[in-house]
């Protein structure tokens, strides 16, 4: 334990010094430090979903640097300091986790979750979705928005139900097509095709966020193999020709 103790230390550290010597850390505020968090939020995502240990070893340093940043620049501020916003995520667990803390009792992981929202609710929080990032992308936030208002209830039964759902919305969404409906209309049923297809995934236990970016990769490799050995120029070629291309892509 110490020595990753004594980790920390030097990060802070560090950060105290760049702070105070370097030109373009003392600059920083937390307004110009979003972007570059996102960025190595997904360069984080990017490694796990490549399984890239070291890489993931990379990023979580990176990632803990940015968190110290926002902490000191807090602390310059007067407004909060590390060992406030540590003690208070470490009050938070504690408080939400009764069953390891208290006396109370849970069955598994689905009863966790339950109680985790039931508390959330009793701490002041007006809705079950309160929690969901507006800034998340959309499939994303489709997935936790479900899997939340889950804990309370508002769930179908299984997963034979979801998919009768599914069905049910790629009809409306093909009767907006044929009727020749408003495309805002066709959005929107669109939207509901979608939304039903990550529900289903959730329940046959697919990340559809994870499912969908291994098929991006997928396409692009693929892709990428008919750039590199297309004969001629991809414009003067035929879709027939491409494609021969891509079948031998996916015998690579």
């Amino acid at each position: 334990m110490q020595h990753k103790l004594d980790a920390f230390a030097r990060l802070l550290t560090i950060m105290d010094e760049l702070r105070e010597q370097c030109p373009w850390d003392r600059k920083q505020t937390f307004q110009s430090l979003r972007n570059l968090t996102i960025e190595e939020t997904y360069e984080l995502a990017d490694a796990i979903l490549e399984e890239d240990v070291p890489g993931i070893k990379e990023e979580i340093g990176d990632l803990m640097l940015h968190l110290v940043f926002y902490a000191k620049i807090a602390d310059e501020q007067n407004s909060f300091n590390i060992a406030d916003a540590l003690n208070a995520v470490c009050d938070k667990l504690i408080k939400r986790h009764p069953h390891i803390y208290g006396d109370v009792k849970v069955k598994d992981e689905e009863e966790v979750k339950r109680n985790w929202e039931q508390l959330k609710l009793k701490e002041g929080k007006k809705s079950v979705l309160a929690g969901v990032p507006k800034s998340l992308p959309a499939m994303v936030k489709a997935y936790r928005m479900q899997e939340k208002t889950k804990q309370v209830g508002f769930e179908w039964d299984n997963a034979e139900q979801v998919w009768d759902k599914v069905e049910e919305e790629i009809q409306e969404f093909k009767e907006t097509l044929e009727k020749d409906m408003p495309q805002a209309r066709r959005e929107e049923e669109f939207g509901d095709v979608l939304f039903s297809l990550i529900n289903y995934a959730r329940f046959v236990n697919i990340d559809p966020e994870t499912a969908l970016e291994r098929i991006n990769q997928k396409f692009k490799k693929r892709f990428e193999y008919i750039e590199a050995n297309a004969p001629k120029d991809l414009n003067d070629m035929t879709l027939a020709e491409m494609d021969l291309l891509w079948e031998e892509a996916k015998n690579q």
